[in-house]
């Protein structure tokens, strides 16, 4: 009975089932083939063994590949950099007990050289001498630690400021912008009671936590025992150097000396001895004195390590050295096929462009139709020749070449259109930015003045800085706005400028109407692949045993030819106070062309920087002159619109004519406040971000009109020209609102330079009618380019 009225239950879905999983019951028990899943996850699981104990060692052999390159006998003098952070902070005192304690029998030089055999250890002790900004930039590019020293005295509620100081607050900005090697903090006048000896050394370090790194080590530094532990923990250390310091060679100077040169008259022969640094030198190189120029290498020598660890060894190099030279082991010379060419400028060829002789047929023809062409009188663009003439295509219509001439008056000269005064002379980047505009811009060689500051008074001085912050809060109020000349008509003023449908898509020829600048430089086909191929061959040098070459760690002196005796006398004066650091180029560094820098302004420079002001720039170890010019970044175009200033508190990039140097670089740039005899101070920071002379940087200017009279969608404006003649030339550029509208101009009304415009929307009253025009700007050319023809 229950057995055909049993209840039947629907069978489960294998929707989510695999396929083998549903004909697994299809196979037999027999002809199933399993896998060996355990032979296979334990060779996995021993492959990944392998493999990371493999990276393990690699890493292992390394890091001690690299720490006894850095601590062991044959590695160069470690170079300690003591640095106030106060003005209280006691160097010379500190210094006196570290020397002291490496070197019992005493040290004679201006920068000391002490090697220790107690601790197997050799370093070089440098003092930063409060207030002087750029000797303590140089003494920390070349230091491998610093140690900055605060004095517990100086502290009264535990506040950071008691601690640092605002040159000491200053100076910590810059050493984070180059780059912070290994850093210790050494805590001076701690009470003698040990329970107040440990809470001020423990107020002072929590103070001080904020300002420096996490791995940043704080020691007490007043008695010998401190030291001697301080020592012993340094040796031990493994210190940690900016990358750009790595990839290429350099050379701290322990003696500067000057011998005239034979082969060339005025000139003298540069002699700087000192330990190679970082990476082989080779004498086919070419090298960077700092603030001094690049030149080239006449002769180099290995001498005999005067510093040697071994008491015996140095007791024999005293003995011998009886003369002050030290025992030369190998002199170098480059080989002149391989030598590096010291090339700055191209030299362009004047003759480049030229064409074949033409025959005398083509000299007849060209003759005839020159004279048909002399009776009807042309509009051609700016700077055109004959020649080029010839290949414009005539119009056949009087009206509508008129037309067209008005609608491309943007780059078309106005010599023959017609219009009253344009027989004056044509108005050139002089006269273009010399004009009454709300902003005081201006590019030429008048504003220059007041940054010489040489021939001016303290009232004009004063004068000139007043309108320079004027013109910053006007940039700053009214941006790119531009008064239009009751003088010079608007389309003489702007003849350079052009407008643009839109400023992220309208196209731009890189290449067109070059400054003469441009043929001065150089450029490369593709930047990245040249870098990778120059970083390659550099390491392939510094890894290959050549014999000229001077491997990292040498004792050498190095032979520099060529240099005006007036840069050589200074750098052997300054050789007293301040480090002289050579650095070796990498190819092509010598060469001039456009670089680009992220830039911000400092936190502590106040006053304004104009573009084109000159600037002193820090990349790396090289030093120079440079009139930069600001822009926006914009990553989603190619065009990139000029700032008049820099701003605080924002990024902008900072185009200049400079040597060409490969990233990564860090920038400091520096900057006298008022006039030529005033102290350097800190301008702005920043890093090298890429070469491109075909980068275009826009210059806008924003002419405003106001609104007359108002009829729905169209209006009159006036106040933006002055006469009918600029409306009809202006006329195909866009015009837009500040409250959003956009629109055309329509037709000039009446003699005075009102003008009818039609716009998208209605147009309220007291709204502003703008019109924006751009031109390319380039950077300024510096008259000289190293700051020690200055100093």
């Amino acid at each position: 009975m229950g057995g055909s009225r049993a209840q039947v239950n629907k069978q489960h879905k294998t929707r989510f089932a695999s396929k083998s999983s549903r004909n697994l019951h299809k196979t037999s028990e027999k002809s199933r083939i399993g896998k060996p899943e355990r032979n296979v996850t334990k060779g996995a699981r021993a492959a990944r063994v392998q493999r990371s104990k493999m990276l393990r060692e690699q890493k292992r052999a390394a890091v001690l590949k690299e720490k006894r390159a850095s601590s062991g006998s044959a590695s160069p003098p470690r170079v300690i950099v003591l640095f106030g952070l106060s003005a209280d902070a006691n160097l010379n005192s500190l210094a006196g007990d570290l020397l002291s304690l490496l070197s019992p029998q005493g040290y004679e030089a201006a920068f000391p050289t002490v090697a220790s055999p107690e601790y197997k250890l050799r370093t070089t002790v440098l003092k930063a001498p409060h207030g002087d900004l750029p000797t303590c930039m140089e003494m920390a590019k070349v230091a491998d630690l610093i140690a900055f020293v605060a004095s517990a005295s100086s502290s009264h509620e535990g506040s950071t400021s008691d601690y640092i100081d605002s040159f000491g607050s200053q100076c910590l900005s810059v050493f984070r912008s180059l780059g912070l090697p290994s850093t210790v903090v050494l805590i001076r006048d701690l009470p003698a009671d040990v329970k107040r000896r440990h809470d001020s050394k423990k107020i002072c370090t929590s103070s001080l936590a904020s300002e420096f790194p996490e791995d940043c080590k704080y020691y007490p530094a007043d008695t010998k025992d401190d030291l001697h532990k301080f020592m012993w923990l340094f040796k031990e250390q493994r210190l940690s150097i900016p990358h750009w310091r790595s990839q290429r060679p350099y050379l701290m100077a322990q003696k500067v000396d000057m011998v005239a040169d034979d082969s060339s008259s005025g000139k003298y022969t540069l002699l700087l001895t000192g330990y190679i640094r970082a990476r082989s030198l080779s004498v086919n190189q070419l090298v960077h004195v700092s603030g001094a120029g690049d030149f080239q290498l006449s002769k180099m020598e290995i001498l005999k390590d005067p510093f040697p660890l071994n008491a015996r060894k140095e007791q024999d190099a005293m003995d011998s050295d009886e003369v002050g030279d030290r025992e030369v082991l190998r002199s170098l010379v480059p080989n002149p096929m391989k030598q590096e060419v010291l090339l700055v400028e191209n030299v362009p060829d004047p003759l480049a462009g030229e064409q074949t002789w033409p025959t005398e047929a083509e000299m007849a023809e060209a003759e005839e139709s020159q004279k048909q062409k002399k009776k009807k009188k042309r509009a051609l663009p700016r700077g055109t020749s004959e020649y080029q003439a010839a290949w414009i295509v005539d119009d056949t219509d009087e009206e509508e070449s008129s037309t067209d001439d008005e609608a491309d008056g943007m780059v078309l000269d106005e010599r023959d259109s017609g219009y009253p005064g344009q027989d004056d002379n044509n108005y050139s980047d002089e006269s273009d930015d010399q004009a009454s505009i709300r902003d005081a811009d201006g590019e030429t060689d008048i504003d220059s003045v007041m940054m010489e500051g040489e021939n001016l008074t303290k009232e004009q001085l004063e004068n000139e800085i007043q309108k320079i912050k004027q013109a910053h809060a006007d940039d700053e109020e009214f941006p790119d706005e531009v008064d239009t000349p009751l003088d010079i008509p608007a389309r003489k003023r702007f003849a350079k400028y052009r407008g643009l449908k839109s400023f992220r898509t309208s196209s731009w020829d890189p290449k067109e109407s070059l400054p003469a600048e441009y043929a001065r430089i150089f450029a490369f086909d593709n930047f990245n692949r040249t870098q990778k191929n120059v970083l390659a061959k550099a390491l392939e040098m510094d890894q290959e045993n050549s014999d000229e070459c001077a491997t990292a760690s040498s004792y050498a002196r190095l032979y520099i030819s060529k240099v005006p005796t007036s840069v050589a006398s200074k750098l052997c004066m300054r050789a007293k106070t301040i480090p002289v650091i050579a650095c070796g180029l990498l190819q092509h560094e010598s060469k001039m062309s456009v670089l680009h820098f992220s830039i911000k302004k400092h936190d502590t420079y106040s006053a304004p920087i104009k573009s084109k002001d000159e600037l002193i720039f820090h990349v790396g170890f090289r030093q120079f002159i440079a009139r930069p010019i600001y822009s926006t970044d914009n990553m989603n175009s190619d065009k990139h619109k000029m700032e008049r200033f820099l701003h605080p508190g924002r990024f902008s990039m900072a185009s200049i004519y400079a040597p060409i140097s490969f990233p990564p670089l860090p920038l400091i740039a520096l900057k006298s406040s008022e006039g030529v005899a005033a102290p350097l101070t800190i301008a702005a920071v920043g890093a090298l971000k890429c070469i491109d002379p075909d980068r275009i940087i826009l210059k806008k200017i924003t002419l405003t009109g106001y609104p007359q009279r108002v009829s729905k969608l169209k209006a009159s404006v006036r106040y933006m020209f002055h006469n009918p003649e600029d409306v009809k030339w202006f006329k195909p550029v866009e015009v837009w609102t500040k409250c959003g509208r956009r629109g055309r101009i329509k037709e000039p009304l009446g003699t005075h330079g009102a003008l009818k415009c039609i716009f998208n929307g209605v147009l309220q009253q007291s709204d502003t009618v703008c019109m924006s025009l751009y031109k390319r700007a380039y950077p300024k050319w510096p008259e000289h380019r190293f700051p020690i023809l200055d100093a």
